[in-house]
């Protein structure tokens, strides 16, 4: 009898245990990213109507106004006056597109997550490679923006983020990170209380054979990664030292964010210069995109980010040099 009720007390506390962790690793265990939004919305970004989206040109100007009706149409308000933020550093009209869900939390919301991905490409090539010379930018970065949009779509949803988000749209990325350059410099102007920024690019593409979902760029300059996993209960984010060889951290939107604010500001990205040979190339195209990889990296990744964004003190925090 004692054996039997030592085992059901152990078996209580097992359960118990299972509780916890599942209550501490996954708060909306039933939600899932549909695979045919996914898909919608990278079809029309990589769509040749918008002529590979460079920056001032009628085609971006066209995933602008598509990006600025998903916000719109979710409930997502704008942070500015309007969604449009125009850059002042590029020599034709060209403007970040940035949406707003205030936080929950009478004190937390006071403190801001930037969560973005840059929505420009580099347009058409005078000399295309058989007779396409459009250059759809899919890969890069049209599945970038899609993750923002369905990430956008779960807090507008559930409203359940205890900390203030800004989803950013970036334009002129491929001029030299100039849309994000410019947020930065404005937001830091306004003293905002930036707690880090999360960026995705290209994660079109699953990884070979690496033993995790996507990589971070700028791995060790803070335990963003380590507290991903811990949040996910799995090996979800890893490090690929191929980054560092070509400073990655340094070349996308997260970087501006990281300079001016000094806080975790990263990358994550399946692009491992193997499964992927048409980077700005005319054959970066829609069908070559893996969208169940894709809806499976955003449904992991929502979850992590929620707690993430609701932790009760600044848990991710830049590691010491």
């Amino acid at each position: 009898m004692k054996k039997f009720l030592l085992l059901i007390s152990f078996i209580g506390l097992s359960l118990n245990a299972q509780t916890n962790v599942t209550s501490k690793n996954i708060s909306k265990v039933n939600y899932q990213v549909a695979e045919e939004n996914v898909i919608k919305t990278l079809s029309y970004l990589t769509s040749d109507e918008l002529e590979g989206r460079d920056s001032g040109s009628e085609g971006i100007e066209k995933a602008a106004v598509y990006l600025e009706n998903l916000l719109k149409e979710n409930g997502v308000k704008p942070y500015f006056k309007t969604y449009r933020d125009t850059l002042s550093n590029f020599d034709k009209p060209a403007f970040n597109i940035v949406g707003y869900i205030e936080g929950t939390d009478k004190k937390l919301k006071n403190e801001f997550v930037v969560i973005g991905a840059h929505y420009d490409h580099i347009g058409m090539l005078q000399n295309g490679v058989n007779g396409d010379v459009i250059v759809n930018g899919a890969n890069d970065n049209a599945t970038g923006t899609t993750a923002v949009t369905e990430v956008a779509k779960y807090f507008a949803k559930f409203k359940n983020n205890k900390r203030s988000i800004l989803f950013v749209f970036f334009s002129a990325e491929e001029k030299g990170l100039l849309g994000s350059k410019h947020l930065a410099a404005k937001l830091k102007e306004q003293k905002m209380d930036l707690y880090f920024m999360f960026n995705f690019e290209m994660i079109g593409v699953p990884m070979k054979d690496k033993g995790m979902d996507f990589y971070l760029t700028g791995f060790g300059k803070s335990n963003m990664a380590t507290t991903m996993n811990d949040y996910a209960g799995e090996k979800l984010v890893g490090y690929l030292p191929i980054e560092t060889k070509y400073m990655l951290f340094r070349a996308s939107d997260n970087y501006p964010f990281f300079t001016e604010f000094n806080v975790p500001a990263q990358t994550v990205s399946t692009f491992d210069f193997e499964n992927f040979q048409f980077y700005h190339q005319p054959d970066d195209e829609f069908e070559l995109m893996d969208t169940k990889h894709m809806t499976n990296v955003i449904s992991k990744t929502i979850p992590v980010l929620e707690q993430m964004i609701n932790a009760p003190k600044k848990e991710i925090k830049l590691n010491e040099k």
